[in-house]
């Protein structure tokens, strides 16, 4: 049973110096100031970092030269045990575009491993559910995703895929005919629902929400701007949907803190204009993570979409942005440097508030007494020292 302390507890609006977080089994039993833990307590020395809660990514695609749209278990395995170097304690895995049969695949063998990981076979970040992320987006706005398995829902499809009871987060672009469907479906599975890769219009956007729509994609990365829905419907020019997020309390969105997608400026924006409560940090990681730069595939292997890693961030063949390539680690470093909302927003951002967006906030996301002892111990530039994963100290 680890007891943290001699370093400063970072609490989701405040910080509590010379603090201490005491575990008791796979629970938080106390936060508190500093004092003796009792006899049989394993001490851990943050000297003088920072004790935080594990990191959870709700996008996240592959690591360690893995993706889990692979479809088999090693490959689900190896992304989170890379994604766990990086402190994130809980992920949610991210399909990308692709066939029926390559995205049941990749449920399964993430249930498997799901399993694994409970159990205590195998050691890597927790798996909370399942993001459907491709293939409903809009063929415009594919990205670095397979535009030719890019396609509107279907009934029978969307039924497949929430029959497994995997699905956590779905999304879809707003403007395809048959997104009604997928809302209904997606709403009765208490899911977050999400709109992403998509040209929505606000009449459109406002369309989603009604059906209970609530979060939008890595915010100004593949979506509908102002000048794009001019072109897309001439004029009067009409609000896109980063103007609806930005004006409706009740959305929140995500950000790529790379240092690649967004420049600082954006990030500052992003994080006064909306606020801890509403913005997310995100890896969008693709399987380029802790490899050698290089050439790469962004999906399956064996038919994904090529790219180039250059160890900062991915570049698909055209020239564009190709997902990062960085962990949750680096996220918060780059928002705390890039902001100036100081570290209990920042650790807010890819703790508690991806935790309330998938409703685990009654056992995830913060240090609190009763919670999951998913517990990081950085140093003070923010790398990670020590992880507590399910009060277990990960060597």
């Amino acid at each position: 049973m680890p007891a943290i302390l001699n370093g400063t507890v970072v609490l989701p609006d405040r910080i509590l110096k010379d603090g201490m977080v005491q575990t008791s089994g796979s629970q938080i039993q106390s936060v508190s100031r500093r004092h003796r833990p009792g006899r049989g307590i394993t001490e851990i020395d943050a000297q003088g970092g920072y004790i935080v809660p594990g990191f959870i990514d709700i996008h996240v695609h592959g690591g360690g030269g893995a993706d889990f749209m692979d479809g088999t278990i090693e490959a689900v395995l190896t992304t989170c045990r890379t994604h766990l170097k990086h402190g994130t304690t809980t992920l949610f895995p991210t399909t990308t575009t692709g066939s029926m049969a390559h995205i049941l695949e990749m449920i399964t063998a993430c249930r498997s491993s799901a399993k694994l990981l409970r159990s205590g076979r195998e050691t890597g970040a927790a798996i909370a559910g399942i993001h459907l992320y491709g293939p409903w987006f809009a063929p415009d706005k594919a990205g670095c995703h397979d535009r030719n398995e890019c396609r509107p829902p279907e009934l029978e499809e969307i039924r497949e895929y929430f029959r497994t009871k995997m699905i956590r987060i779905a999304t879809c672009a707003a403007e395809l005919p048959g997104a009604e469907l997928f809302w209904k479906v997606a709403r009765k599975h208490n899911c977050l629902i999400t709109c992403g890769h998509s040209n929505a219009s606000w009449t459109e956007m406002s369309r989603a929400f009604e059906y209970g729509m609530r979060h939008v994609d890595h915010f100004w990365c593949a979506m509908s701007s102002v000048p794009s829905l001019r072109q897309r419907f001439g004029t009067p020019m009409q609000a896109s949907m980063a103007e609806f997020v930005l004006m409706n309390r009740d959305m929140s969105t995500e950000v790529i803190a790379d240092g690649c997608h967004l420049a600082p400026e954006l990030l500052e924006f992003a994080a006064h204009m909306l606020g801890p409560e509403r913005l997310c940090l995100v890896t969008d990681c693709n399987r380029a993570l802790d490899m050698p730069p290089g050439p790469s595939v962004f999906g399956r292997h064996d038919c994904g979409t090529p790219f180039n890693s250059d160890g900062r961030v991915g570049w698909a063949p055209s020239g564009s942005l190709a997902s990062a390539v960085t962990g949750m680690d680096h996220m918060v470093r780059q928002m705390y440097q890039s902001t100036t909302v100081g570290l209990p927003a920042v650790i807010r951002m890819a703790t508690l508030t991806p935790a309330e967006r998938t409703s685990m906030q009654l056992t995830h996301g913060s240090l609190e007494a009763g919670k999951m002892a998913d517990v990081l111990v950085l140093d003070e530039d923010l790398q990670v020292r020590h992880i507590i994963l399910q009060g277990k100290l990960n060597q």
